[in-house]
């Protein structure tokens, strides 16, 4: 007589199953940074090589996402325990990336109050014309903080039920989104100095080009948000 063992789960959390996804990413960003090297120094091959990451990136983010909305939305595995860890695990993230971005704002405050004698003893360096903070960066300043209230409706929205207004504020967020990408790649190429132009040139395109990078990785995630708001996997009580 055979006896079927059933396995009772006495805890709250959610066991991964093993999946190849975290090994494809791996992957796809050695391809990333190293094909990035090469085609930066005119090796031949580099550019295939990042191409070649880009696309395994898009692959993985695609298939690693609809592997977890499946385990989120339709198999019940994001149980309360695993909602308020990944809440942290956000407010982590968060502050990581203060951290961050407070090492450029250091460079910069501390290139600008006191500069050295080897860029003139002036601010900006002696040769660089700097941007104006009254064209497109206040503009780009603008579109950012627009965009934050947009989102925020859709998220209130959503809590009050209102499909069509979450929608409506999500794909008003992403309009936000590219239109501040667009006018950060008009920036640059308005630009009359480069990353090698002393320590302005390093500071601005390092900070403004990871902060350019951070906005196209959340405008690719508002835009899977907003496709799943389409599809109701969104409710008012679970929504993270």
């Amino acid at each position: 007589m055979q006896h079927e063992t059933k396995i009772i789960q006495r805890h709250p959390f959610h066991l991964v199953d093993p999946s190849p996804w975290p090994f494809f990413a791996a992957l796809s960003g050695l391809s990333l940074t190293f094909g990035g090297v090469l085609f930066m120094h005119n090796y031949s091959g580099g550019g295939v090589a990042f191409s070649l990451g880009v696309v395994m990136l898009l692959f993985v983010m695609f298939t690693w996402w609809r592997d977890i909305i499946r385990e989120a939305s339709f198999e019940g595995r994001h149980t309360l325990a695993v909602q308020q860890g990944l809440r942290i695990g956000m407010i982590l993230f968060i502050v990581s990336e203060v951290m961050f971005f407070f090492a450029f704002f250091w460079a910069f405050f501390t290139s600008s109050i006191s500069p050295v004698f080897n860029i003139g003893g002036v601010w900006p360096p002696t040769g660089i014309q700097g941007i104006s903070p009254w064209g497109l960066p206040l503009l780009n300043t603008i579109l950012l903080l627009s965009s934050g209230a947009s989102v925020t409706w859709s998220h209130h929205a959503i809590i009050g039920g209102h499909k069509k207004e979450a929608l409506l504020g999500l794909a008003i967020t992403l309009v936000f989104a590219v239109t501040f990408t667009f006018m950060q790649i008009i920036e640059y190429l308005n630009a009359v100095f480069s990353m090698s132009d002393s320590v302005y040139g390093s500071v601005f395109y390092m900070a403004t080009g990871f902060h350019g990078f951070h906005v196209i990785i959340g405008t690719t995630f508002l835009a899977i948000c907003l496709w799943r708001i389409y599809l109701e996997h969104f409710s008012r009580q679970r929504h993270f």
